[in-house]
């Protein structure tokens, strides 16, 4: 019995971009297609098989351990991006200024896709969802940049609509307009969960 299950969930890619030194620059250069490499999009400074491991990860790992990336691509739902624009008081917030890999439009509830969803494209690259993005402070100062004031607003905008992390389970090359079909896990939500998470 297949373990994922494809359905009727087709979103499209919008907006592709990269970030070719994260120590320079926080903020993505878009781009019309992306070859995406088991070690992640190429061009991009938040590549690579592994990762030093940050404050995401401290109840596991102490800071700089290396571990697997499954943080090489920054997925945002274009109608979450919307809602964190609208949230700040601006009509539309370029995804270029959070870093943002991809942007795709069409599927409800990005931010929330359930954990170790495919998200395959026409060509059949396919990126594994890690888990939800939790928002920072750092996309602060490039907002700041082009709407004066209006940094410190992101974080608390960002709850919940961030987007997604993901990696690489099958190369192949983004293009825009592309369409992007979700797969998720066949299986049930684990019975434990809400238990789980008030220890």
């Amino acid at each position: 019995m297949p373990a994922l299950k494809p359905t009727g969930f087709v979103g499209r890619i919008t907006w592709l971009g990269v970030v070719p030194d994260r120590d320079r620059q926080l903020e993505a250069e878009p781009v019309t297609e992306l070859r995406a490499d088991f070690d992640g999009p190429a061009g991009e400074a938040h590549g690579g098989l592994t990762r030093p491991a940050c404050s995401r990860v401290k109840a596991q790992y102490p800071r700089d351990t290396v571990i697997r990336n499954t943080r090489q691509f920054s997925l945002l739902g274009a109608e979450d991006l919307a809602e964190i624009a609208a949230r700040m008081g601006l009509d539309a917030l370029d995804p270029a200024l959070v870093g943002a890999t991809m942007v795709i439009a069409g599927l409800p509830d990005f931010s929330h896709l359930p954990p170790s969803s495919r998200l395959q494209g026409d060509s059949g690259a396919t990126l594994v969802v890690d888990m939800e993005n939790r928002p920072c402070v750092l996309p602060g100062k490039p907002i700041n940049a082009v709407h004066p004031g209006f940094g410190a607003k992101f974080k608390a905008a960002a709850k919940g609509r961030r987007g997604v992390t993901a990696w690489v389970e099958r190369e192949g090359v983004f293009t825009l307009g592309e369409a992007i079909t979700l797969h998720i896990p066949d299986q049930p939500v684990w019975a434990h969960l809400k238990e789980a998470r008030r220890a």
